[in-house]
């Protein structure tokens, strides 16, 4: 299928237009980059032809960035030897871009024929890196695109001249955030960065750029870092200026990534090193770095879970079978900070909102939260007076159930009271349909008990939002015993409305993500009982990847939620409850009115602002510093297995059913160290085998809860791994 084709006008001015069949944004393909080499050959050899407008056939965008297939088939078409083959790829790539960025000049910087890109909009990864290989970069005015680089999100960097282009361009600080953040800009944030050169109305996009091409010179043609003398902008690692922005730059991905995102470490390698050296070279350099990073396991399951897998579960992966289920009308039950935003993220993405509450302030007080969010985003200048508006519009506050007459999903956020939720679902069902499907919004209740109070059970289903709604990624959709298909689609294409990644799993205690962050956090509080140092417990997780220490976790979400959920949990499970020790230091904590960084004390102390200023002294009167402290890797350990295997429990007990949601749902859903790809992409990283060697060390010392699953010690003694077993299943759901 023929990505890129080209027409030449009577000018002599040649358009080439990429455009990606079948897909709704360009990506970028081995056939593809093999495609537009033959037409820059062509154009560069026609004397006719005096200058090129490379350019997209997809309306508001230029491309969506690589198809990381095609690193795959670099790797296996080297067999053996797959770091050569990368290596070879991505050295034939860089080729075809300095062709494009040469375009035929000779060694004086003379007789080359102008490029210009010209974007209707979206630009991102390898699609902008084509753009900065060319002359001249004129984007549209598009409020909606995004440029930018956005590589290093994924465990990978711009390894295909983007890295050396861009700190070439602009200097290594000026350029810090667009690859080392994967900053993204719109044209005019973009213009004003220095990222392109002009913007022009999109109307007039391909004439702007036609003229550009008619009246460049020779000297419009030169790249600064080929012309005579160029100098770095803010100075060369061996200039002053240049050392010191080396040197915090260095601090700064340390300070950030604590030592395990690998391609950090390998950008900020390729930026200094490729500095010191001839462009060509820096290249090589560039692309040396990029071989090392993709031949890391952690990229593969970076670029695995966050790119290929969560796209997988966002276009439906999972989905029963079953007509459109897109949302029109929601009612919201409860106007809570939880019912609030769920409201503000459905009138957001086009849906029109009941939002019911027991009394009328406290409806229009949830409904003000959207206002707020709003006009936080008119204030950085994200949103317009027009947007607000639109969305403020679409949600209706009020008390009466009469109002959700129309509706074709409920979705109820009151609280975690299984009576009160009884008592709202045959409010609604009362004055509903009997098609709308009623979902209950709960982290911990189970779904099948909750839907004895339905009339219609097979339409009732959990969707567990995480909070805040507006800024977390994940939602969790719980099928209870009775649960249909018709409700598990209805909850995917409302979650895929709001632009938001969903997971589905079955009904169980904690379903899927609290049973597996609650022992992460009861493992650190464990150890601050036996007397490990409290900055030990928080630093080793951050070490490991985690975002959160487990103690300031538990501090964030609050004391008292940890104290209710272990009275709760043992209240239910009796004598085999495991987390006594735990539960021990929380009920100390609450009774102290260290309630977490709400009531300003916890296991940390606060400033009157809110602001952690260390871990609490009392702590250390309460529960002393043992006189020997454990190693750095057994914290470690004990803190990812705690996680870990519940992960493979849940998998093992039905409540996953996807690997692939196992990982993706950790990673967004409670921020389990995103390097690793996830639970089960770690163990496949470090095997079975040594898992269950390490647990089996954590059982012997520390107890029961870290003995390794059945299935962890199958698949050990056969030498499995979990996407090997489990990977070809998910895919083919």
């Amino acid at each position: 299928m023929t990505q890129f084709t080209m027409s030449t006008d009577a000018d002599g001015v040649a358009t080439i237009v990429w455009d990606t069949p079948e897909k709704s944004m360009n990506v970028m393909s081995s056939d593809g980059f093999v495609e537009l080499d033959g037409l820059i050959d062509e154009a560069l050899a026609n004397d006719e032809i005096k200058g090129v407008i490379l350019t997209s056939g997809k309306e508001g965008s230029f491309a969506g960035g690589m198809d990381l297939n095609v690193i795959a088939q670099m790797k296996e078409a080297a067999g053996d030897n797959p770091a050569r083959g990368l290596m070879d790829g991505l050295m034939a790539t860089h080729a075809i871009l300095r062709k494009i960025e040469r375009a035929g000049m000779d060694d004086k910087n003379k007789g080359g024929k102008p490029i210009v890109a010209a974007l209707p909009g979206t630009a991102l990864g390898i699609g902008y890196e084509i753009p900065l290989a060319c002359h001249r970069i004129i984007a549209a005015d598009n409020p909606k695109a995004k440029i930018g680089l956005p590589e290093i999100m994924v465990g990978i960097f711009p390894g295909m001249g983007g890295t050396t282009r861009l700190v070439r361009k602009m200097g290594a600080m000026a350029a810090s955030p667009f690859l080392l953040e994967g900053k993204l800009s719109d044209p005019k944030k973009a213009k004003a960065a220095g990222l392109v050169d002009d913007i022009v109305p999109a109307d007039e996009l391909l004439e702007k750029a036609k003229e550009w091409v008619l009246s460049a010179t020779d000297a419009d043609l030169v790249k600064p870092w080929d012309a005579k003398g160029y100098k770095m902008p803010g100075g060369a690692p061996y200039h002053p200026a240049g050392f010191q922005t080396f040197v915090g730059a260095s601090a700064m991905v340390n300070g950030k990534t604590k030592g395990v995102y690998p391609a950090a470490k390998a950008l900020l390698s390729a930026a200094y090193e490729g500095a010191l050296v001839p462009f060509d070279t820096a290249l090589k350099i560039e692309a040396r770095w990029f071989t090392n990073v993709l031949m890391h396991p952690s990229s593969s399951a970076m670029i695995r879970s966050l790119f290929i897998n969560k796209e997988a579960l966002e276009k439906g992966a999972n989905r029963p079978a079953a007509e459109d289920q897109k949302v029109a009308r929601l009612g919201v039950l409860g106007a809570g900070m939880m019912g609030a935003g769920i409201a503000y993220v459905a009138a957001n993405a086009g849906i029109e909102v009941v939002l019911i509450d027991r009394d009328r302030a406290a409806a229009e007080t949830g409904k003000a939260y959207s206002e707020g969010l709003l006009d936080k985003g008119i204030s950085r200048r994200k949103v317009t007076e027009e947007k607000k508006a639109e969305v403020l519009a679409r949600i209706a506050a009020t008390t009466d159930y009469a109002a959700l007459e129309g509706a074709d999903l409920i979705v109820e956020a009151v609280f975690e009271d299984p009576g009160v939720k009884a008592e709202v679902t045959k409010a609604a069902e009362a004055a509903t349909r009997p098609d709308c499907i009623f979902a209950t919004n709960t982290s911990t209740l189970p779904i099948t008990d909750l839907a004895k109070a339905s009339e219609r059970p097979e339409e009732f289903i959990g969707i567990h939002f995480f909070s805040p709604v507006d800024k977390m990624l994940l939602v969790e959709i719980i099928r209870g015993k009775a649960t249909g298909d018709r409700a598990v689609a209805k909850a995917l294409d409302f979650v895929r409305q709001i632009r938001k990644t969903p997971i589905v799993v079955n009904d169980a205690r904690f379903f899927y993500a609290n049973r597996c962050i609650l022992p992460y956090g009861n493992e650190g509080i464990r150890m601050v009982a036996e007397g490990v140092a409290p900055a030990l417990i928080e630093n080793a997780a951050k070490l490991v990847g985690m975002p959160l220490g487990p103690l300031q976790l538990i501090d964030e979400t609050s004391i008292d939620l940890a104290q209710k959920i272990a009275r709760a949990t043992k209240a239910a499970m009796g004598a085999d409850y495991p987390d006594d020790a735990a539960k021990d230091v929380v009920e100390k904590l609450a009774a102290e009115g260290r309630m977490g960084r709400k009531a300003k004390a916890g296991f940390y102390d606060y400033d009157d602002a809110g602001k952690r200023t260390g871990l609490a002294g009392v702590l250390g009167g309460w529960y002393p510093v043992a006189a020997t402290q454990p190693e750095l890797s057994e914290v470690q350990h004990r803190l990812l297995f705690a996680q870990v295997l519940e992960a493979v429990r849940a998998l093992e007990d039905g409540v996953l059913t996807d690997i692939r949601e196992g990982d993706v749902g950790a990673i967004l859903g409670w921020g389990f160290a995103p390097w690793s790809g996830g639970p089960f992409s770690w163990l496949d990283i470090i095997g079975a085998a040594r898992a269950v060697e390490l647990t089996e060390a954590l059982a012997a010392t520390h107890g029961p809860r870290f003995e390794a699953p059945k299935l962890l010690r199958e698949m050990a003694t056969a030498g499995e791994t979990f996407y090997g077993r489990f990977g070809a299943r998910a895919e083919a759901a």
